[in-house]
């Protein structure tokens, strides 16, 4: 062959190997780019994922735990997306923890007290509170206790030993407590007798064991247990109702979510498992 037609023929391969090697590295190029765009996306994506999961904390009464626990339950069973973390405490600890910015997003009280401060302290969303419960005070004895009392009179009695109910000024059940026992004339001639404990929860543990010979609690904390057995039941009249108000923190990051489970508690899935555990529902 001609030397100018092989110099031809060479440069013709030559062309045509410059072109395969820019389309491969074209390609290449390309899918680097899906592989980056489709990485980026899945990032994304896990990063959405990540925001739709919401965790909200509860603060509320302690009387309110058990009941409280199995709502709870009921509720991330139906809504994948939420967790909820609960805060037990005295609505009055509780209520002191809100105002000094403690992470909350829903506050349930045993006491209308509280609530209202943290209304007015701007602490709680005014036209979010709802009285969710009610609830009755009652005296607790041992279960193997020999002596019931029959009446508040009877405790008394020198041979009536030691008595057990929450601290009035952070705990709401200690609060009613005080209100009866000063409208039965009691207050001041039973005070030597008297054991404060920091909750309710605190007070059924006190008569459980025998360290105190009756104690007041809410009537649902004595369904609670076979080792207190119930003696009294106090008068409604004779101190304030008692109503558990509920209402959403204003500090919260998820008012939207907040108020979805404060709907939910007032559901009727929720109030047969509060009737369950003693209360009743506030109309």
């Amino acid at each position: 062959m001609p030397s100018g037609l092989k110099s031809m023929f060479g440069g013709r391969a030559l062309i045509g190997t410059l072109l395969l090697i820019a389309i491969l590295s074209g390609c290449a190029n390309a899918n680097a780019g899906n592989k980056a765009e489709t990485s980026s996306n899945s990032k994304q994506t896990s990063s959405n994922n990540l925001e739709s999961s919401v965790t909200l904390t509860v603060s509320a009464a302690a009387s309110l735990k058990e009941s409280m626990e199995e709502i709870s339950a009921l509720y991330e069973a139906e809504h994948e997306n939420i967790k909820l973390t609960m805060n037990f405490g005295a609505s009055g600890s509780l209520q002191k923890q809100i105002e000094q910015g403690a992470p909350a997003d829903l506050f349930l009280s045993a006491g209308q007290k509280q609530m209202t401060a943290l209304i007015d302290g701007k602490f709680v969303n005014a036209d979010s509170k709802v009285d969710l419960l009610r609830n009755r005070l009652v005296l607790i004895v041992p279960s193997d206790a020999s002596v019931v009392p029959a009446s508040l009179e009877v405790l008394q009695e020198k041979d009536f030993g030691m008595i057990a109910l929450g601290e009035p000024e952070v705990v709401p059940a200690g609060s009613y407590t005080k209100e009866a026992l000063e409208n039965g004339q009691l207050w001041t001639m039973l005070q030597p007798k008297m054991v404060f404990a920091k909750d309710v929860t605190q007070v059924l543990t006190y008569v459980e064991s025998g360290n105190a010979d009756a104690g007041f609690v809410y009537e649902s904390d004595a369904k609670l247990t076979s080792k207190v057995k119930t003696a009294l039941v106090l008068d409604e009249k004779s101190h304030t109702p008692i109503l558990y108000p509920a209402g959403i923190v204003a500090a919260t990051k998820y008012p939207d979510e907040a108020d979805q489970f404060l709907e939910f508690l007032q559901s009727a899935a929720a109030s047969n498992v509060f009737r369950n555990y003693g209360f009743s529902v506030a109309e």
